[in-house]
């Protein structure tokens, strides 16, 4: 059976049984229906539950925002590169731009991504006929489909065009009603921001276990993403000016290094994160703090920076150099002071886990709102230039830094290129430098700087569709450039 219609058939909280076939008009010996399932309220809350575990968590591989969304969004890109402890070809061809449709960590995002749309299908589509409290079912569905948006967002910028499903079948009979050819991307766009319409409805906060869920605030926010990535500026503005006045208490913290504090998760400033725990396993888990951090032994780690120009962006005098690498730590063992040959990327190294490096209680940022006030100064300086509030949103972030003020004269050029760097300072290693060099046109431009970098071209501000999925599904084309 193709490869797709079988992810959407199989994956959720309730997994349903096929036998497997050579031809797509074959019947399977078994199926159990979804509809045998979530018939009570702790059904539903399972089914978004199991949306949200695709974040941080996967039987077989690494978790997506924890790991492996970083090898596409950061490892191609002039911030990140692979270390000698990176032993896998597959990523080393990513770092060195030189990958193909067979590489296997392509593939991997390429399912996770349609294993959570897959869950979220379920959840949208059989929650709503359960009977419970009627404002707890519509915020499951809202959530779902937030998580939906996110997914389809992520598929959409690293591919194109894209199959778009949006239910899952009621039966083994129905299978071909999947389209599994490629839809237009505009087409993709319009559902993620049908979706993250009607998610902007969720509550602007949470307590107790609930908190990190999706607010409407998230949704917003992600919705502002949409807009600056569709160059839509009006629109990014707008909605990115309703988070920064709305009801919903976010601001930057006072300390940057309390972005990655597990002491202040879900704080004033996460919008939405991955919340990652330390208890590894099939939990909510990370190997971003292994892959930044091999111990007090000099070692060189899986992740590295590209070279030193993502090191020598950042003045000595800004706080976020201190946080985004390390050149030292304090061993607890000894309580001595370890030095490193050179810096490494510091955001996910755990301080209170370094005895136990394969450990991390530092959550993954996947909205927060020093981002949303970028997009707010970006998207109004290109339909204004740089006003005031341009100004304010940008030296908001600088200023939280203890970067000086951008000068009141620059023009909307200079003020383009100054939320550029900005943007990259703000966010190494956090799945945004890819997205960002994409969208402004300046893959080429910046990736070719680094010396080991230098087979990036045009073909790259696309990712090929994995060949596994073109084998089994011959209905999906392959992108410009790739085999």
């Amino acid at each position: 059976m193709k490869k797709i219609f079988l992810l959407f058939i199989t994956t959720g909280f309730a997994a349903t049984a096929l036998v497997s076939c050579n031809k797509l008009d074959q019947q399977p010996r078994s199926y159990i229906t979804s509809d045998q399932f979530y018939k009570t309220q702790s059904d539903a809350v399972a089914a978004v539950t199991a949306v949200y575990s695709e974040l941080t968590s996967d039987g077989t591989e690494q978790p997506l925002y924890g790991r492996e969304i970083n090898f596409l969004a950061d490892m191609t890109t002039d911030d990140l590169s692979a270390g000698p402890s990176a032993i896998n070809p597959n990523v080393r061809a990513l770092s060195s731009i030189t990958y193909t449709a067979a590489d296997d960590r392509v593939d991997v995002v390429w399912r996770q991504l349609y294993t959570g749309i897959a869950r979220a299908n379920i959840a949208v589509d059989k929650i709503p006929a359960i009977q419970f409290d009627t404002t707890q079912r519509a915020r499951l569905v809202r959530e779902a489909k937030f998580l939906r948006a996110l997914f389809y967002f992520d598929l959409v910028r690293f591919w194109g065009d894209v199959p778009l499903v949006i239910h899952t079948p009621a039966s083994a009979a129905n299978l071909s009603s999947l389209n599994t050819n490629r839809s237009p991307a505009a087409a993709v766009y319009a559902q993620i921001i049908s979706d993250l319409t009607d998610a902007q409805n969720l509550p602007a906060s949470y307590s107790g276990a609930d908190i990190g869920r999706a607010t409407g605030g998230a949704a917003k926010a992600l919705l502002a993403k949409v807009y600056l990535t569709q160059k839509d500026w009006k629109d990014a503005a707008e909605k990115a000016n309703e988070v920064i006045t709305g009801p919903y208490g976010y601001g930057l913290f006072t300390n940057y290094a309390d972005v990655f504090n597990p002491a202040a998760k879900n704080g004033i400033e996460h919008i939405f994160s991955a919340q990652i725990s330390s208890n590894g396993g099939l939990g909510n888990s990370s190997t971003l703090m292994a892959a930044s951090y091999v111990g007090f032994k000099g070692n060189v780690p899986a992740d590295i920076p590209a070279d030193s120009g993502v090191y020598k962006i950042f003045s000595n005098s800004d706080t976020r150099k201190s946080v985004t690498f390390y050149t030292s730590l304090i061993n607890p063992a000894t309580g001595s002071s370890f030095t490193f040959p050179t810096f490494y990327f510091g955001k996910y190294v755990d301080r209170a886990e370094l005895l136990t490096p394969t450990q991390s209680n530092i959550n993954f940022p996947i909205l927060r709102f020093a981002d949303v006030l970028l997009i707010y100064a970006e998207a109004s300086n290109e339909q204004n230039g740089p006003t005031s509030d341009a100004y304010d949103a940008i030296n908001r972030v600088r200023n939280r830094a203890q970067t000086e003020s951008l000068p009141a004269t620059l023009s909307q050029s200079d003020f383009r290129d100054s939320i550029y760097v900005e943007r990259r300072r703000e966010f190494v290693q956090e799945a945004q430098r890819w997205f960002d060099l994409v969208r402004t046109g300046q893959l080429v431009q910046q990736v070719q700087k680094v010396a080991t970098k230098t087979n990036v071209s045009t073909t790259n501000y696309l990712f090929p569709v994995p060949a596994s999925e073109i084998s089994t599904n011959p209905g999906l084309t392959q992108n410009p450039g790739y085999n």
